[in-house]
Parts: structure tokens; sequence; C-alpha cells
């Protein structure tokens, strides 16, 4: 394909990435169209311009696909993402129909596992009642009541072992605890892990679980009380991947009466807590707002970003009619956050 008809409609937030070397590089590889405030577009309007076009762009800002491009999508044939979350923007229709959907693959991988090994050493050291206590102008922590703790020989659990998921086994590989990984959508754990085929055994056999799974009818409320009633006490909890995988009402139970200790990124219904909120004050549990991979003090205006690098990448693959990298099939849509 030559010169193939670039798109991205912006919904007024202006967060389409602007450095020069990205729009460049899409220049160069077809002819792109940003329009930066497609938010009063009607709907069939949005369609029509959609259809003129062989490439569609999603971003966190971007306006979403109308359904009725799955009946007739006109030029369209690929819907290139610059995030992960697509199921609120596209439908399982779009796919069916052979449009072609990718997104960002590993381009959050190393910034999130990054935050769930933060969370999990913070939390294993009892940092926050630490702090607490120094600015309370104390000292030294109650040794009966804080036990902290060590990676090494650590049983810990990883529910999930996508790219994040992997990410987060390299880095924990090293302080040699003992790895357990539950996904039975895996087929070859790295070698320092044991597969378990159960979250019954995961959570019964480990002393912390980091949960790395995606969200999904399958995955909703999967971390229920039965399972956290199996780790021991002062065992942890880490969650960087979505609240709604945990009972939290079971969660917070066990957390208010100090039982298990956590490092919450995620939280269920939002990912927020309304002001006064009493697991607010729990010095057990760390808490970063969803924020743990989302913000870089760097800043390299002349280098790529790697989900830019993986748009372009598939972007250019497609011109050339190769194979794309994180396609959005039907099984993975339906099992992707």
């Amino acid at each position: 394909m030559k010169n193939p008809k670039i798109l991205y409609i912006d919904n007024g937030k202006n967060t389409f990435p602007d450095k020069n070397i990205f729009l460049d590089k899409l220049n160069q590889l077809g002819d792109f169209n940003l329009i930066e405030d497609g938010s009063d577009l009607s709907e069939k309007k949005r369609a029509e311009i959609i259809r003129e076009h062989d490439i569609y762009i999603t971003g966190r800002s971007y306006m979403s696909v109308p359904g009725s491009i799955a009946e007739n999508p006109g030029r369209l044939k690929y819907i290139c993402g610059l995030t992960g979350t697509q199921r609120p923007f596209i439908n399982l229709e779009h796919i069916e129909a052979g449009l072609l959907v990718t997104n960002w693959g590993d381009a959050p991988a190393d910034g999130i596992a990054e935050g769930a090994m933060a969370l999990l050493l913070a939390v294993l050291k009892d940092i926050r009642p630490q702090v607490e206590k120094l600015n309370e102008d104390g000292w030294k922590l109650d040794a009966d009541k804080y036990v902290g703790g060590t990676l090494k020989n650590m049983k810990l659990g990883i529910y999930g072992l996508g790219v994040i998921g992997a990410k987060f086994v390299e880095l924990v590989e090293p302080f040699q605890p003992e790895l357990y990984v539950f996904d039975p959508y895996v087929d070859q754990l790295p070698q320092s892990c044991q597969r378990v085929v159960s979250l019954e055994e995961l959570f019964s056999k480990c002393h912390g679980v980091a949960i790395h799974a995606g969200l999904s009818e399958e995955t909703k409320k999967s971390v229920t009380a039965s399972l956290l009633e199996l780790l021991p006490d002062q065992g942890i909890i880490i969650n960087t991947a979505r609240g709604d995988i945990i009972d939290q009402k079971a969660l917070f139970s066990e957390l208010k009466k100090g039982r298990l200790r956590a490092g919450l990124d995620v939280l269920a219904d939002g990912d927020w807590l309304e002001p006064g909120h009493p697991a607010k004050k729990w010095e057990n549990v760390i808490y970063t707002t969803h924020k743990i991979a989302r913000n870089n003090f760097i800043k390299n205006e002349d280098k790529l970003d790697r989900n830019e690098e993986i748009c372009l990448n598939n972007i250019e693959r497609f011109i050339k009619d190769k194979e794309l990298h994180y396609v959005m099939d039907k099984e993975r849509f339906l099992r992707s956050t």
C-alpha cells in the first residue's frame, strides 16, 4: 500500500503525542490527518470521516469508532492503538468484521512492573508505618507488631503472566524468592517459576500474591474472601492490574483487622476512595492512586516512547503487508482490560 490515509480524531483534550519526531515519522508513512477536536462531530459524521481513511489511530483522548463501521468500514482496514485499553472504544463486532486491531503491547510493562516491585518492597519492609512513626516524632516500630520480611525464600505468587507479569518476574528473580504462577493462557513459564493449576493452590502456597491479570468476566472478583483467608498472617497483596479483580470488601475486611498487608495502585469502582474513608488511615496498606507508571520526569523529545515505536512499527508493517504485533483477536479482546 502506497501513501495510506491515516487519521486521529481527538476529543478536544489534546493528548495526542506532539513530539515532532513522532509526527514527522507518521507523515513519512502516509497522509496523516489530525482532527484536534472532534467532540462536536455527530456519530454519523465521524463514521463518514473514518471511512475515508485506511488507518485509524486510537489513544487516550480519541473519539470512539462508531458501531456502524463494522457493517460498512469504507477504506478502513486497520485500527492502531497507542494505549492498551481498547474495549471502551471499539466493539467486538469491529474485530469480527475483519478489521485489524492492535494495542500498545508491552509499552507499559517496565513502568508498571517497577511500580509493583516498589510496592512489594515498601509493604514488605513496613515503610509506611515507619515513616508515620517518625512523623509523630517516634523512632523504632514495635517488633511484635511489625514483622517486616525479605524476598529471599519468600513464596511469591504471580496471578497473570502477560507482558507486565513477565517483566515483574525479571525484576524480582535476583532477590531469590520462590515464584509460583497461575495463568492458564500461558504455555511456557520462565525457568524460575513453578506453575500452579488454580488460584486456590496459588494462595494456599504463598506468603504474598502480585496481581498482573487483565480484567474480564472471568477474572472479575476472582480474588475472593476465601482465597484471601488462605494467605498467612501478615501476608501481602500487590495489585497494579485492575481493582475489580479483587473482592474489595473482603480485602478491606482483612486489612482493617491488620491481618494482611497490601500495596494497591488500583481500587474497585473507579480507583478512588471518598473523602474521609477510614481505609486511607490504615498503615498496613500503601495506595498509589493508579499513577504508579503514568508519569515520568524524564522528557526525551528526541526519542520515541515505547508505545509510539510500536504504533509506527505496526503501521509500517501494515503498509508492507507484514504480520502485525499485538493483534487483538477475539480471544485477546475478551481477556483484555
